[in-house]
């Protein structure tokens, strides 16, 4: 049995690291999109009037699965690469618009119709702050 060493013990007994308060925002605006409705990277960015799609979207990938990931998504609708099958469980749990895929369309899966998916943050519990997400 290999023994830790100290400095190996002393990490353990540290506290996690704290969240980004970045990542806590996104974060906190993920969870506030309703089921069967999406928020882009963009959008969310937007909202928060800080960032881009890129650094939502490294937010999600490090922090996201805290939280209904699935509802931020990418401006073309196509499902996130690696989780397509489980999105798409939740997409049609919470009954969200979706395109059915052509049939050229790779693994004919389809896509969110986001004309009627996309949320712009109205109605939201204590606002989402930030200005209004595009349409």
């Amino acid at each position: 049995m290999e023994r830790m060493s100290q400095e190996q013990r002393d990490r353990a007994d540290e506290a996690p690291p704290e969240l980004p308060e970045y990542a806590e925002r996104v974060l906190d605006v993920a969870e506030r999109i309703p089921p069967g409705r999406v928020m882009t990277y963009g959008d969310v960015a937007e909202w928060l009037g800080e960032g881009g799609p890129r650094q939502v979207g490294r937010v999600m990938a490090l922090y996201g699965s805290a939280v209904p990931w699935w509802r931020v998504v990418r401006a073309d609708g196509a499902l996130l690469p690696g989780h397509e099958l489980r999105a798409l469980e939740h997409y049609r749990d919470e009954t969200t618009p979706l395109r059915e895929a052509g049939r050229s369309a790779e693994g004919h899966l389809p896509r969110l119709d986001m004309r009627r998916a996309r949320w712009d943050g109205s109605g939201a519990a204590g606002g989402l702050g930030g200005g209004a997400a595009h349409t």
